[in-house]
């Protein structure tokens, strides 16, 4: 089946957004303290730069780094790709991080793998680039570079959920995942990413986040998982599955897997990232579907979980100036939009969606920058990789009956407090 270019850019992006939203876990964390990270407060455009960060499946960064070196003469910006998967692009930059290599100064982070790098003290203080360029950005963006009050990235890419329902069968997106699940029991379900892995934890923390609570304390320091409001949200997600609202087989569902039964006519409901869009309206149901942001929970406003990438600029470059001069184009309204137009890659900076040529390419650009607005980051914490296996191993467990939602909220609050008292 021949595909348009926006199509064939979505399905190669498929694994980035997959990674945006998704990151992976991976190494345990070794350090014993966070070392204070040296200030990168100049940017200047000179001499060499090398961008380490997933492969570029679609030319859009190198595009970027084109411009850039062609933009400034005296700099020289080599791009080093890495691969599709997130656990690999982590694992690589950390091998060159924990050698003290130089050979990678602006690293393409994704928002989850910040904190932990700045534990180890692998990361250069931008904060005050973001002091005086932090406006432009979406606020949320900001929120993930963020660590004790200081920033260590730049936001570079972004994404949130949306739900995705099908206009044949309902006329709107109920306005609360209660009623949601009502629908989605009247009709053909709603499907989402059950499986055993990051996306679960994602799946759950919106809800959570919806019905206003949390893992961690603010501070970063204690596990706040044994609550009432988390207790709440497992069982409606275990009940979601007993009382048919929830295909049994989501629990192994991965992205794909859900926007596969969404287009078979298997879901009234899916939840899902936005690229699932452009390849919705390149299948049968192309003109039976919509979106809408994520709906209410308790009472509450609906809130979602922010993925995407940040720029930060390692600890071993020997050339931060370079390096910042560089994040701070790539980072600009202009490039945005080529990040946004050729790879399908949200933007950062909120005016950018209202460019028409980004708004031809994502027709649910509006919608999109909503969710980005509405969504919140995971829990801030170089120990993430254990959190989130805690998280996710225990939700699942809830959800194949293995144990109770008290139970599964007991054991989940005491792994993640077990994972921060290793830091």
């Amino acid at each position: 089946m021949m595909k348009t270019p926006r199509i064939l850019a979505a399905l190669v992006a498929t694994a980035l957004f997959a990674i945006a939203g998704c990151g992976g876990g991976g190494d345990d964390d070794d350090s014993g303290g966070a070392p204070e990270a040296e200030k990168a407060a100049q940017a200047k455009a000179s001499g060499d730069v090398t961008w380490c960060i997933g492969k570029d499946t679609t030319g859009a960064f190198g595009t970027v780094v084109d411009n850039f070196n062609k933009a400034n003469p005296k700099a020289n910006v080599k791009l080093l790709e890495l691969p599709e998967n997130a656990d690999d692009q982590r694992r690589l930059q950390i091998q060159r991080l924990r050698a003290k290599n130089s050979e990678c100064d602006v690293l393409g982070a994704d928002v989850i793998w910040v904190p932990e790098y700045v534990g180890q003290g692998w990361v250069k203080d931008v904060s005050d680039f973001i002091s005086e360029n932090g406006d432009k950005f979406i606020p949320s963006t900001i929120d993930t570079t963020e660590v004790d009050g200081k920033n260590y990235a730049v936001p570079f890419n972004s994404n949130a959920g949306f739900i995705y329902y099908r206009t044949d069968e309902v006329d709107s997106a109920p306005k609360d995942w209660e009623s949601l699940y009502q629908e989605a029991a009247k009709g053909s379900g709603v499907v989402y990413q059950g499986f055993r892995y990051e996306g679960l934890t994602v799946n759950f923390l919106e809800l959570l986040y919806s019905a206003g609570g949390s893992v961690v304390s603010e501070d970063g320091k204690q596990a706040t998982a044994d609550s009432q409001e988390v207790k709440d949200v497992l069982k409606f997600m275990a009940d979601g599955i007993e009382s048919g609202a929830v295909p049994k087989a989501v629990t192994t569902y991965k992205e794909e897997e859900s926007r596969r039964a969404f287009e078979s006519g298997n879901a009234t409901f899916m939840r899902n990232w936005p690229y699932a869009y452009s390849l919705g309206k390149d299948s049968k149901i192309a003109d039976k579907f919509d979106i809408a942001t994520f709906p209410g929970f308790a009472g509450n406003e609906g809130a979602g979980v922010i993925g995407g990438y940040n720029l930060a600029i390692s600890a071993y470059s020997k050339n931060a100036e370079g390096a910042l001069a560089f994040i701070d184009f790539a980072t600009s309204p202009d490039q945005q939009k080529i990040m946004a137009t050729e790879a399908s890659l949200p933007p950062t900076i909120a005016s950018v969606y209202d460019d028409p040529a980004v708004k031809k390419a994502m027709p649910f650009a509006e919608d999109l920058r909503t969710a980005i607005e509405q969504a919140k980051p995971r829990p801030v914490s170089p120990v993430y990789p254990q959190i989130t296996e805690a998280i996710y191993n225990n939700v699942y467990d809830a959800l194949q009956g293995k144990a109770s939602p008290d139970e599964a909220a007991s054991k989940m609050n005491d792994e993640i407090q077990k994972a921060l008292e290793t830091f």
